[in-house]
C-alpha cells in the first residue's frame, strides 16, 4: 500500500470519526431529557464509539495493509454508529 493510500485512509478515519464525535456530542445533550428506550440505544452505542475512537488512533500508527483491514473496519463501525445515531435522533423528535 503506497504512502498515498495510507494518508487517505487516515484521512477518512479522522473525517469519520470527527463527524461522529460531533453527532454524539450534539445527541448526548438532548439525552438528559429522553426515555429509558432511548437510553438503552445510546448505552449499546457508547462501548462502539469507543472502539472506533481507539481504532482510528491505531490507523494513524499503522502502515500497510493492515491499515486498509483497519480502514474497511472503521467505515462499517461507522456506519453501525451513524444508523444508531440516526434512530436516537428519530425517537428524540417523536
Amino acid at each position: 500500500m503506497s504512502n498515498e493510500s495510507i494518508e487517505k485512509v487516515r484521512a477518512e478515519a479522522a473525517e469519520l470519526l470527527a463527524k461522529l464525535r460531533e453527532e454524539r456530542d450534539e445527541l448526548h445533550v438532548r439525552m438528559h431529557l429522553a426515555g429509558a428506550e432511548i437510553r438503552d440505544e445510546w448505552d449499546k452505542l457508547e462501548p462502539k464509539f469507543e472502539h472506533l475512537q481507539t481504532k482510528a488512533q491505531n490507523v494513524a500508527a499503522s502502515v500497510g495493509e493492515a491499515s486498509k483491514d483497519i480502514g474497511t473496519a472503521l467505515a462499517i463501525l461507522g456506519d453501525e454508529l451513524r444508523h444508531g445515531y440516526a434512530r436516537i435522533r428519530k425517537s428524540l423528535r417523536s
